[in-house]
C-alpha cells in the first residue's frame, strides 16, 4: 500500500468502490471464522458501514459504546436499530478530563504535548519544530502554534478515546475474540491515511486487528451512498441536499463526541457554536463551570467541563453566530424569527410538514422550536429567515 494507491482508490466511482469494500468485508468475515462485529456510533459513516456489512452478513453483531457523549439523537437511531449491544465505560467523561485531560487539537499533537510536559526530549523538539538532532524539521512545523499548551493550566493527552471508546470493545467479556469493523476514513486525519498506507483496509497483523473498509471513501461518497441506498440517519444531520454539485447536511456536518474539541479550529461555524443552538443545556454544561485544583490546573467541576477556559486560551470562538437583525440581539433575533414563524403558519395553508422540509428539519423538531423548547442553529435560522422573507 501506499499514498499513490490510496489516491486510485479514493478516485473510484461509488459502485467500484462499494464492491472492493464488500471484498474486503468478506475477507475479514472468512479470515476470523464469522467471529466479527460491528464498532456502531449511530453517525453516518457507521450507518453506512453497518449497511454494507448486514447487506452482506445479515446477522452480524453491531456494539454501540454509551459514553454520553452522543447526541441523543443518535442514541435515539442506535436504540431503532436492531442487534445491538450496548457496553459502557468504565470512567465517565468527567474524570478523564480531571485525570488525563482534553485531546486537542488532535490526537497527535495532544500525544506530543502530554509528554513534552512530562519531560520528554524527542517531544519537545517536535513541538518547537525541530528533529531529535535539534535541526529545524518541516513536518514539525505544524505542531509550533501549540506549543504554548505545553505550560498551560490545561491537561492535555490522548488518551480519551483509548479509555471512552476503545478500552471497553478491548475488554468486554462478550467481545472476547472477537474482530471488528470500523467506519473512519483515510482522508479524516493524517494519523489514519498512515495508517492505511502501512496495513490497508483489513489490519490482520496489527496489537489489534481491525477492519476499516471504508479507509479510502470520501465524505461525498458517505452522503452519496445514504441518498441512493434510502438509509436512516439521526435527525441531528438534519436533510441531504445539494449545493453546487455537492452534497452536505442541512443540520451538523459531523456527530463525534458532542463535548470533544479535535478540529473545533478548522471549522467556520465549529460544532459549539452550533451545540448553542441545538442543545443549549448541553452547550452550557460543556463551556461552562470548571475550577483549578490544587496543582493549579482547570479541570471540570459540578457546574460543567469549563471547556471554555481552553477555547479562550487559544483563540478558538463558541459564541453562537449571531444571525441577521439589526440590534444585533441574538436570542432577540431568534425569538423574533419564531414568533414570525408561528404567525405564518397559522395564518397560511401551509402545512407545518411542509415547512420544517424546507428549512431542513422534521415536523417534532419544527415543533419543539416553534414551543421555546430548542433552539435552531445559524444555517437553519438563516433558512427560515429566507423562507419567510420570500413568502410573506
Amino acid at each position: 500500500h501506499d499514498a499513490q494507491r490510496l489516491k486510485e482508490l479514493q478516485a473510484l466511482p461509488l459502485d467500484r468502490k462499494i464492491g472492493v469494500t464488500s471484498a474486503r468485508i468478506i475477507e475479514w468475515y472468512n479470515h476470523f471464522k464469522g467471529r466479527v462485529y460491528v464498532s456502531y456510533s449511530g453517525g453516518a459513516d457507521s450507518t453506512v458501514l453497518l449497511h454494507l456489512v448486514r447487506s452482506v452478513f445479515p446477522d452480524v453483531l453491531a456494539v454501540f459504546v454509551d459514553t454520553g457523549l452522543e447526541y441523543p439523537e443518535l442514541r435515539d437511531h442506535v436504540k431503532q436499530t436492531d442487534n445491538v449491544l450496548w457496553i459502557k465505560p468504565e470512567m465517565n467523561y468527567k474524570d478523564v478530563i480531571k485525570q488525563y485531560g482534553w485531546t486537542f487539537p488532535n490526537k497527535e499533537i495532544a500525544r506530543k504535548i502530554y509528554y513534552a510536559r512530562q519531560g520528554s526530549q524527542w517531544a519537545i523538539n517536535v513541538m518547537y519544530g525541530l528533529n531529535t538532532d535539534g535541526s529545524v524539521s518541516k513536518y514539525a512545523q505544524r505542531c509550533v502554534k501549540w506549543n504554548d499548551l505545553i505550560n498551560s493550566p490545561f491537561l492535555i493527552s490522548d488518551r480519551c478515546c483509548d479509555i471512552m471508546k476503545e478500552r471497553p470493545l478491548r475488554t468486554h467479556p462478550l467481545l472476547k475474540n472477537q474482530y471488528s469493523y470500523v467506519g473512519t476514513r483515510a482522508e479524516e486525519s493524517e494519523r489514519r491515511r498512515q495508517a492505511w498506507i502501512k496495513t490497508g483496509c483489513n489490519a490482520f497483523n496489527t496489537r489489534t486487528p481491525v477492519s476499516k473498509p471504508l479507509s479510502f471513501w470520501t465524505h461525498q461518497d458517505v452522503l452519496q451512498y445514504i441518498v441512493a441506498a434510502k438509509l436512516t440517519i439521526p435527525s441531528v444531520y438534519g436533510q441531504i441536499v445539494s449545493e453546487n454539485q455537492t452534497l452536505k447536511f442541512t443540520g451538523v456536518q459531523r456527530t463525534g463526541c458532542i463535548f470533544c474539541p479535535i478540529g473545533a479550529h478548522l471549522e467556520r461555524e465549529n460544532s459549539f457554536q452550533q451545540l448553542a443552538y441545538t442543545h443549549p443545556k448541553l452547550y452550557h454544561y460543556c463551556l461552562y463551570g470548571g475550577e483549578y485544583n490544587e496543582n493549579g490546573m482547570w479541570v471540570p467541576n459540578s457546574q460543567g467541563l469549563g471547556l471554555s477556559k481552553l477555547l479562550d486560551f487559544v483563540g478558538i470562538p463558541y459564541q453562537p453566530i449571531a444571525i441577521t437583525n439589526p440590534d444585533g440581539d441574538l436570542y432577540k433575533a431568534e425569538n423574533d424569527l419564531r414568533e414570525r414563524a408561528r404567525q405564518y403558519l397559522a395564518i397560511t395553508k401551509i402545512s407545518k410538514q411542509q415547512f420544517a422540509s424546507e428549512i431542513g428539519i422534521n415536523n417534532q423538531q419544527l415543533s419543539r422550536w416553534l414551543h421555546n423548547k430548542r433552539n435552531l442553529n445559524a444555517q437553519r435560522l438563516e433558512r427560515v429567515e429566507a423562507l419567510l422573507n420570500q413568502k410573506e
